[in-house]
């Protein structure tokens, strides 16, 4: 995953080129994005940081993720990010992830909530039934700044 969003991208060049204060948040997060479409719709969505495509259902939360030492440019997540079971029906097909800077989801009647840091698709989308859970392995989870 080498997509940062928009809205990093501009922290990113205040901070560097213009010295404006950045402070990047205490923990990230990881969400899971899900569309029906082809049309890259998502990405799109991603990139502006509109997160009307977040996972809903039973037991989904975006979870905490920590990252290994960065070298020639990238980084992997150092441990297993191991989402609950659905437990109350299906949470879609899992076609994106993101890294956010909040841990408040869509869940309820809230909308879902923070930045989108960085984003990209899965090399295979995955369908979550009920009673389904879904792993992202250690070293799995690649950002990459090109």
């Amino acid at each position: 995953m080498s997509a940062s969003s928009d809205y990093l991208e501009d922290k990113l060049l205040d901070h560097v080129l213009r010295n404006t204060a950045y402070t990047s948040p205490t923990t990230v997060y990881v969400a899971l994005f899900n569309s029906d479409d082809s049309t890259g719709a998502t990405s799109e969505l991603l990139e502006a940081g509109t997160l009307t495509t977040e996972c809903t259902g039973g037991a989904y939360e975006r979870q905490a993720v920590t990252f290994d030492a960065i070298s020639g440019g990238s980084t992997s997540n150092s441990s297993n990010l191991t989402w609950t079971t659905a437990s109350d029906g299906n949470w879609g097909t899992i076609t994106h992830v993101a890294v956010m800077d909040s841990d408040v989801d869509g869940q309820g009647d809230s909308a879902g909530q923070g930045n989108v840091l960085f984003y990209g698709a899965l090399d295979t989308a995955r369908e979550i039934l009920q009673d389904d859970t879904f792993q992202i392995t250690a070293g799995s989870l690649t950002i990459t700044l090109a």
